[in-house]
C-alpha cells in the first residue's frame, strides 16, 4: 500500500529546491575532475531534509554499531580514486541510531570544505512512509501551534456538550474548544519540559540526548 521513504531521494528532492555555488576549494583532498557530481550535497539541502523528517547530522563516531562492508568498501574506493584518507565523516540518521550525550535510514557523507558534503554510502531500511508528516508538528513553534489547534478542534467533538447545557450552540463549542486547546496545550508544554524535547530546526545537528 504505502512505500517506505527513501531519504536518499528526499535529500535529492531538497537540492532540487535549494541551489547553492560551488567552488574548489576543498577539504579531504577531492579531486574534482573524478568527483561524482551528484553525490554533492551543500549543508543548507542536508539542513532542510533533516529538519522535514527529525533527522540527526553528526560524526561518524557517534555512530552506533559498526560501518557495513559496502560502506568501508567505499571509503577505501574513494580513498584510492582521489588519492586522500577521508576524515571527519559524517552521517545523516535518526536519533536512535547515535550514541548521544546527556545534558532507520544512514547516510555517510565526508566534507568537501565551504558547506559541501559528498555523499560516500547509504544503508539500512528506509524511513516510514509517514514519518514527514508524523514528525511535522515538532519542525517549528508555527506548526506546533497548528496541530494543536486541529487536533483540539476535532477533540473537542466528542465532549458531550449535553452534560453542560441542554440546548447546545455554536458558542457553546467555541467555549469547549478553546478549553481544550488549554488542556491539550497545557499537558504537551509539560511534556515537552519534562523531557526536555526541542524543534527539529534546533535538533538536526545537535549531539545531546535530551534534545
Amino acid at each position: 500500500m504505502f512505500t517506505h521513504t527513501d531519504i536518499y531521494k528526499e535529500l535529492n528532492k531538497a537540492r532540487a529546491v535549494t541551489h547553492a555555488p560551488l567552488t574548489t576549494s576543498t577539504l579531504n583532498h577531492f579531486d574534482l575532475d573524478k568527483v561524482e557530481s551528484n553525490r554533492i550535497y551543500h549543508i543548507s539541502q542536508i539542513k532542510k531534509t533533516c529538519i522535514d523528517f527529525r533527522l540527526r547530522f553528526l560524526d561518524a563516531t557517534l555512530f552506533k554499531g559498526e560501518f557495513p562492508l559496502e560502506a568501508i568498501s567505499q571509503i577505501k574506493s574513494i580513498e584510492a580514486t582521489h588519492d586522500t584518507i577521508l576524515s571527519d565523516l559524517k552521517i545523516m540518521a535518526p536519533s536512535k541510531l547515535f550514541k548521544l550525550e546527556n545534558a532507520d535510514d544512514p547516510l555517510l557523507f565526508a566534507p568537501m570544505g565551504n558547506g559541501y558534503y559528498y555523499l560516500i554510502h547509504q544503508w539500512g531500511d528506509d524511513l516510514h512512509p509517514f514519518r514527514k508528516a508524523m514528525v511535522w508538528p515538532f519542525k517549528n513553534i508555527i506548526t506546533a501551534c497548528i496541530s494543536l489547534l486541529v487536533f483540539s478542534f476535532f477533540l473537542s467533538f466528542f465532549v458531550p456538550m449535553s452534560l453542560f447545557t441542554p440546548n447546545p450552540t455554536t458558542r457553546d463549542f467555541i467555549m469547549i474548544y478553546f478549553f481544550m486547546f488549554k488542556a491539550v496545550a497545557a499537558i504537551v508544554i509539560y511534556y515537552t519540559f519534562a523531557r526536555g524535547k526541542n524543534f527539529n530546526r534546533a535538533i538536526w545537528n545537535s549531539k545531546y540526548y535530551n534534545s
